[in-house]
């Protein structure tokens, strides 16, 4: 499984080698966003799929992220579509890892 290691943050797991619980950085895209209505507790949650190392759909490898953000009912920027590095602590939710209140940076795609 490739490492990423770039500026500061520390190298990036694949999301499948996520462990069950733990500290991580790992990266890739906004694949979904969960819109509430505003009768529920704010938090703000996406999902986030790291397709560079997203072989194919029968790799039996879970590629899927859960995000939390407690307190916000959106986080500026964070769209899908987004290319995140995101660092937290993983726990399993409903059979997801997730992270709750992840450190992020977004980043840019190149122009030619």
């Amino acid at each position: 499984m490739p490492v990423v290691h770039q500026g500061d943050w520390p190298p990036a797991t694949p999301i499948s080698g996520l462990p069950a619980r733990g500290r991580a950085v790992c990266f890739g895209v906004i694949d979904a966003v969960t819109i509430l209505p505003v009768s529920a507790a704010p938090h703000y949650s996406v999902v986030m799929t790291d397709r560079e190392s997203h072989r194919s759909a029968s790799d039996g490898l879970n590629h899927r992220l859960r995000l939390v953000w407690i307190g916000r009912r959106r986080v500026p920027g964070i769209i899908a579509g987004t290319r995140l590095r995101v660092e937290g602590m993983v726990s399993l939710r409903d059979g997801l890892p997730t992270m709750y209140n992840p450190r992020y940076e977004i980043i840019g795609i190149q122009e030619i």
